[in-house]
């Protein structure tokens, strides 16, 4: 029988037999940490006791979710690890630069990989081809102070996108559906590994948003073959020569197959206050909202802002709009195609890229009672600041659309 692409990824990294629930300890290419992880992460170092560290070949710090810092007691642990990146020689990622997730992608992150992160998003890396799971700060400190980690060899679930994305489908709606149909709990401890023809079809940016939510359904990983749109992606960002093609064999074997059509699919939207409490948008059109998020390491991307900009060129909103650049990158080539002039113009208010609002430390927390429609990746419970608040989660498009007449509204 053969392989599926986490066997592969798993099976290049260890000397072990890999099999489906195996234990096996496997060498890391990549690990990340971010401001609201890594102050523990760095105190499970110290006591750990390394000397010196055998980290991965790529590590990297990012002060992302306190970007900039609100108060001081964050402001120290920015310091903090500022000093051990410099001690330690690891890329820092300082304020403004951009979310983990999307500076990954964009740097470090590379088909094949195993990426370990003190993050539930790091899935995200999925979209590249790379095993990239999220782990505890005491299990990215080993990995870090030694260059391995153990897992068990999750089973794997196929799911195959086939049809044709329908005007004002896109692939949050996808995988808001998919959470949907499965719940949050139907791929816990499993792999997801995506293909049909929508996969094919749609760009890094899209798969990069899929597998960033492949957590939320209790993903262990969620991931995309390594093809010429990968070759593509890595290419712009003037990586080409890390490329690989990967892609399971025919005759891999799956725990179980999700086929879904596209084409029949109307958009999504995910109700307070869990990600899998999924309907379709025209189901709560008339919901009156006080703020709309466009950004985050989940929608925050290029494309993303492109396709909010197209939808408010010329008009006015009638509720907060807060525009989140995933990264500094995205937030200049949005200058320079004039897509920033056209949000403010709409009304918009950009803010720094990092995870801000998302979080709820600070820039955008709700007030009592307040409602946000956002294109971020969680709506639990007092996510974004205010446990007396409510949380929306849609595409890009049905967030613009909705700021444009107050209130929940289907993109078509």
């Amino acid at each position: 029988m053969g392989k599926t692409i986490t066997e592969k990824i798993i099976s290049e990294h260890t000397q072990a037999k890999v099999e489906v629930g195996s234990f096996v300890v496997v060498s890391v290419d990549t690990a990340l940490l971010q401001d609201g992880t890594g102050p523990l992460c760095l105190k499970k170092i110290a006591e750990l006791d390394v000397q010196p560290l055998h980290p991965p070949k790529k590590c990297a710090i990012f002060l992302d979710h306190a970007s900039p810092s609100p108060k001081m007691e964050l402001s120290n642990d920015h310091r903090l690890l500022r000093d051990f990146a410099r001690e330690q020689g690891f890329y820092l990622s300082d304020i403004g630069e951009g979310i983990c997730h999307q500076r990954m992608a964009e740097s470090f992150i590379a088909p094949g990989e195993i990426v370990v992160g003190a993050d539930s998003h790091t899935c995200t890396g999925g979209g590249l081809g790379a095993f990239a799971t999220g782990m505890g700060s005491t299990d990215i400190a080993v990995a870090i102070s030694l260059g391995y980690t153990w897992l068990k060899v999750p089973p794997v679930i196929k799911v195959e996108l086939n049809g044709r994305l329908s005007s004002g489908l896109y692939a949050k709606d996808i995988i808001l559906h998919l959470i949907g149909k499965i719940g949050a709990e139907g791929a816990g401890y499993k792999s997801l590994e995506f293909s049909g023809d929508v996969i094919s079809e749609i760009d890094i940016e899209d798969r990069l948003c899929i597998s960033n939510m492949a957590v939320e359904a209790g993903a262990k990983a969620g991931i995309m073959p390594s093809d010429e749109k990968t070759l593509e992606f890595l290419k712009r960002q003037g990586r080409e020569n890390e490329w690989k093609e990967l892609s399971a064999d025919i005759d891999a074997g799956y725990e179980s197959k999700i086929e879904i059509d596209c084409s029949s699919l109307l958009p999504q939207i995910a109700s307070p206050h869990t990600v899998d409490n999924i309907c379709e948008v025209k189901e709560k059109e008339g919901i009156k909202i006080d703020q709309v998020l466009i950004g985050t390491c989940t929608n925050g991307r290029l494309s993303d802002l492109r396709v909010a900009a197209e939808i408010l060129k010329g008009k006015r909103v009638k509720t907060r709009l807060l525009i989140l650049p995933a990264s500094v990158s995205v937030y200049l080539a949005a200058i320079r195609e004039g897509i920033i002039e056209t949000l403010l113009s709409a009304g918009a208010v950009i803010l720094s890229p990092g995870c801000g609002p998302c979080v709820g430390i600070h820039q955008g927390v709700l007030g009592d009672g307040e409602i946000c429609l956002s294109t971020a990746n969680r709506n639990f419970k007092g996510r974004m600041g205010n446990p007396n608040a409510e949380v929306y989660l849609s595409s890009p498009a049905t967030a613009a659309t909705s700021a444009l007449t107050g209130c929940i509204t289907d993109p078509r």
